[in-house]
């Protein structure tokens, strides 16, 4: 189908002012565009109950992280989410809208961890650091009036990509148990080879091209991009992993990774609810201000989640 009437009103303007390919421009111009470009779409920030700015000791130093406590009487559920960007750009600031929508409309507590980033920090330093920072929620969420025993992982694009990869650390390294997982438009194989990498190629959206320069900062070598952690999709065993969300864009080169990773998780036993958005590009899902769809999919999130913690609540 044709882009979404927003998406297409927003590409236009990129067209008429001729923005630069991120992939074309230094790191640092890179990610302050990145930055700009998510906040001026992302809406006027809500307002939340708290906010907390603290660091955890990670793997290889001190990180940052945020903590967003909705109104209402807790405990209450807590989820981990880990921003975009391609494991280059991002940082709490770029998902500090959409944490503070989903805390508010899943009624939970978030955790938004503050990883390492490439090319300074190579793979596998993002993964494991977020999975330090899912394990610290575990440990410290009830002094913010989170209850640990309803945990999950999110994250769009990398972050996604990261959620997947702490799963699979959490079933194979003594937990913590989590209740779900949501993966929005998320890398999973730098081996892909897909319908969706090859025709989605143009310049004024996320494209092929952006796929292969995030992978090229983040990888020492092509090799570890074969590793599970790197491209879940090539995990030996998906099973025993919690249910999941996965949420695909129609025209995004990531889409058929995305999918093909909700099939491997369904063949294995995993509970999966799978939706692909007609009409929308990668990097929609935090585009609240701007695209209605994108209001729709965060609201899905947020429906998932709380059912997710409601049936975790009841033993179901």
């Amino acid at each position: 189908m044709p882009f979404d009437p927003q998406l297409q009103a927003l590409y236009d303007r990129r067209a008429e002012h001729g923005v630069r390919p991120l992939y074309t421009m230094t790191l640092q111009e890179a990610r302050a565009a990145d930055l700009a470009d998510v906040q001026g779409a992302a809406g006027t920030p809500e307002p939340v109950r708290e906010v907390h700015d603290l660091s955890f000791d990670g793997p290889g130093g001190p990180l940052p992280l945020r903590v967003y406590r909705p109104s209402g009487e807790g405990p209450l559920p807590v989820l981990v989410y880990f921003f975009g960007g391609g494991w280059t750009l991002g940082s709490l600031d770029t998902s500090d809208a959409l944490c503070r929508h989903l805390a508010n409309s899943a009624g939970c507590l978030v955790v938004a961890v503050g990883y390492r980033l490439a090319p300074e920090h190579k793979f596998p330093a993002a993964p494991r650091d977020c999975f330090a920072g899912v394990r610290w929620a575990a440990e410290h969420a009830g002094r913010f009036g989170g209850d640990a025993s309803r945990l999950a992982v999110a994250g769009d694009s990398a972050g996604g990509n990261l959620a997947a990869a702490v799963t699979l650390m959490a079933r194979d390294e003594g937990g913590p148990d989590l209740v779900t997982q949501v993966l929005v438009y998320p890398n999973t194989d730098y081996l892909a080879d897909t319908p969706s990498r090859r025709e989605n190629t143009d310049p004024l959206l996320f494209n092929d091209k952006s796929v292969h320069w995030y992978w090229d900062n983040y990888l020492a070598t092509p090799r570890d991009g074969t590793h599970p952690l790197a491209s879940p999709l090539r995990a030996p065993d998906h099973s025993g992993l919690p249910p999941a969300l996965v949420i695909t864009a129609e025209y995004d080169p990531l889409r058929d990774e995305g999918e093909s990773y909700a099939a491997r998780l369904r063949a294995s036993g995993v509970p999966v609810e799978s939706t692909r958005y007609p009409g929308l590009a990668h990097g929609f899902f935090t585009m609240s201000g701007t695209l209605d769809a994108a209001r729709r999919a965060v609201g899905q999130v947020a429906a998932h989640l709380r059912t997710a913690f409601a049936d975790a609540a009841s033993g179901d």
